[in-house]
């Protein structure tokens, strides 16, 4: 098994904390091509997890993910809640009856990813969370065909991560509040894409440490 559910507490507590310390990085972002409100509606979302976490451990990865969707669908709000609660639900159901494993892992999150692309009616390149999320599924399923160790799965994914954020700066958006501002939208790194890409880095720090020996 690649972690346990009971590990979940842990993963929305690193979450909270870098979203919470990059608020006003992200905010400025947002302010710059979106609406400004990225960083207060996930925030509401994770305050809302954190409530639940201590409970999620023991419903498996299959319920806990299905419930984390499903509360931040109705407590995110806007965009975000709708496409990372489409995210956690569609893994949740790759995941059923199923133990995790890095090819669990990475065929559900590229279920997921899939799911986020048809609820958002998005794809790579349109300056989304996209264009992170779609390069990190495709890495996990590359380390996953070759049965890569833990430390440098977890490696290639912070990488990728920072690599997709860093590639939506030049990027014309397509989709959202940006999408009107054409080309002056360049030059500015997207606020969702860069969420991800924390939240992604807070939880690979979480597995590699709970892989460390003391």
């Amino acid at each position: 098994m690649l972690a346990s559910p009971v590990l979940i507490p842990e993963f929305i507590q690193a979450v909270s904390t870098v979203i919470e310390e990059n608020a006003e990085e992200v905010t400025a972002l947002d302010q710059a091509i979106g609406d400004g409100d990225h960083v207060t509606n996930l925030q509401r979302g994770l305050a809302a997890l954190g409530e639940l976490a201590t409970g999620l451990g023991a419903l498996g990865w299959s319920g806990a993910l299905q419930k984390i969707g499903m509360s931040l669908m109705s407590t995110v709000g806007g965009a975000s809640g709708s496409l990372f609660g489409t995210l956690f639900i569609a893994m949740s159901k790759s995941l059923r009856d199923k133990e995790m494993s890095l090819q669990t892992l990475s065929d559900a999150f590229a279920q997921g990813v899939d799911a986020v692309k048809q609820r958002g009616k998005a794809d790579l390149g349109e300056k989304t969370l996209l264009d992170v999320l779609i390069p990190v599924a495709n890495a996990l399923q590359e380390a996953a065909a070759k049965s890569l160790p833990l430390p440098q799965v977890l490696e290639t994914v912070n990488r990728v991560a920072e690599a997709g954020v860093e590639s939506t700066r030049d990027l014309l958006a397509t989709k959202g509040r940006a999408s009107f501002l054409g080309e002056r939208a360049k030059g500015c790194i997207d606020p969702g894409a860069k969420t991800s890409q924390m939240m992604i880095s807070a939880i690979a720090r979480v597995l590699a440490a709970s892989a460390t020996p003391p």
